[in-house]
């Protein structure tokens, strides 16, 4: 407690959670435990994944950046898009629309999309999003590959 008072006297932030954050974790775990536990939470993650990657493999711009479906992310789903679809582009376009959070990892240095596909995220506003990319997509300037 000492050391939080002398941070907080020096208008410093100690690295310790925020009283949010931790309340909103709690509120999330009560949340996944009422609707089933990790079982529900893991079927969810399987429809969501199924989703988001089924997408990607019919899509003709888009594809799976991991090729190897046992071994993709039931969290966070990343997404190659072509050379010709700007990935930057589509993620401000999205940005722009209210739908954040969706730029690739930077390290990866690839042209790409992020989806998360958390527990608390419903099929069918992954649905929803999809649509929304190819309604972007088909609508966008295309670049030469």
């Amino acid at each position: 407690m000492r050391l939080a008072a002398e941070a907080a006297a020096a208008d410093q932030t100690y690295n310790t959670p925020a009283l949010a954050t931790l309340f909103l974790f709690a509120d999330q775990v009560e949340w996944i435990l009422g609707q089933g536990g990790l079982e529900w939470a893991g079927h969810r993650q399987e429809q969501a994944a199924g989703a988001v990657y089924g997408w990607a493999e019919r899509s003709d711009y888009a594809t799976p950046f991991v090729t190897d479906p046992a071994k993709r992310s039931r969290t966070v789903a990343t997404i190659d898009l072509d050379s010709g679809l700007d990935a930057a582009v589509v993620n401000r376009a999205l940005a722009a629309n209210g739908i954040v959070d969706t730029a690739a990892y930077r390290r990866l240095g690839r042209n790409q999309i992020r989806i998360g596909m958390f527990p608390n995220v419903t099929t069918g506003d992954l649905e929803r999003l999809t649509a929304s990319i190819d309604w972007l997509a088909a609508r966008l300037p295309r670049r030469s590959p």
